[in-house]
């Protein structure tokens, strides 16, 4: 009975262990190393940052996020594969939504435990976009990995079957993505405040977000004088000719009848 209760139990581990689905909250070992840089940003993963093109591996201020499009499982979805990166005493998180001011936003959450010497920790939250509150909701994440290092939160983790056609009628994989943060306490994530909101992105699109290059056409106008005309200046000059013409004649004539 024993060892027929110990299978079970690795049965269900290894069932939950290759993707967690949960109505709260994730935790996660903290041995796990990431690295994320913004090298191949706008060709084999879309980018978003703050400040604008920043680089995680450089920059300590620079909050950023990827995502990159893998396979897709008709009519389910497509799974999305994410980093996060940034600074907080809490918590940074990653929001997909339609509209990031009705409805609501599903957050994927990258924490430190301050409780547990800084651990990495994970979570997903649904936002209300009209009031901001944060309540639980079922999430299947996978290929989680975080690490926290002197005050910065870097994360990975795939989503996978996202599809974004129950709210939009746009690609399936369309969709407004929110940065922010917030604190932690505990177990319970505070105040959500964003940090960057952006347009709707095509995210399976590495390219989507990279502003197209501005193209300047220059027009050349041509300005065609017109020809003048001498026709009344020939005239006039004709005229003035005869009339010192006549004039000669006559002062002859009188010179001559004298």
């Amino acid at each position: 009975m024993e060892r027929g209760l110990s299978l079970l139990i690795a049965a269900v581990m290894l069932f939950v262990a290759p993707g967690v689905q949960a109505a709260d909250n994730f935790s996660f070992a903290t041995n796990a190393t990431v690295n994320i840089t913004n090298t191949g940003c706008g060709t084999t993963k879309l980018c978003i940052q703050t400040p604008d093109n920043c680089d995680p591996a450089g920059n300590s201020s620079c909050f950023f996020a990827s995502v990159a499009a893998g396979s897709t499982t008709a009519p389910n979805g497509t799974e999305l594969m994410f980093q996060l990166s940034g600074n907080s005493t809490g918590y940074i998180a990653l929001g997909l939504t339609a509209n990031a001011t009705q409805g609501t936003t599903a957050l994927y959450i990258c924490a430190q435990n301050s409780s547990n010497n800084a651990s990495f920790f994970f979570g997903a939250r649904q936002r209300n976009n009209i009031n901001n509150t944060l309540s639980t909701f079922n999430s299947t994440v996978t290929k989680i990995r975080g690490q926290v290092v002197n005050g910065k939160i870097q994360c990975e983790f795939s989503v996978p079957n996202s599809n974004a056609t129950n709210t939009r009628s746009a690609d399936s994989t369309t969709y407004v993505v929110v940065l922010g943060s917030g604190p932690l306490s505990g177990n319970d994530f505070g105040t959500f405040t964003t940090s960057k909101t952006t347009d709707p992105l095509n995210l399976a699109n590495p390219s989507a977000n990279v502003a197209n290059a501005t193209t300047t056409t220059t027009t050349n106008t041509t300005t065609t004088a017109s020809p003048t005309t001498t026709k009344n200046s020939a005239s006039g000059a004709l005229h003035s000719h005869a009339l010192t013409l006549l004039l000669t004649v006559l002062t002859l004539f009188v010179l001559k009848t004298a």
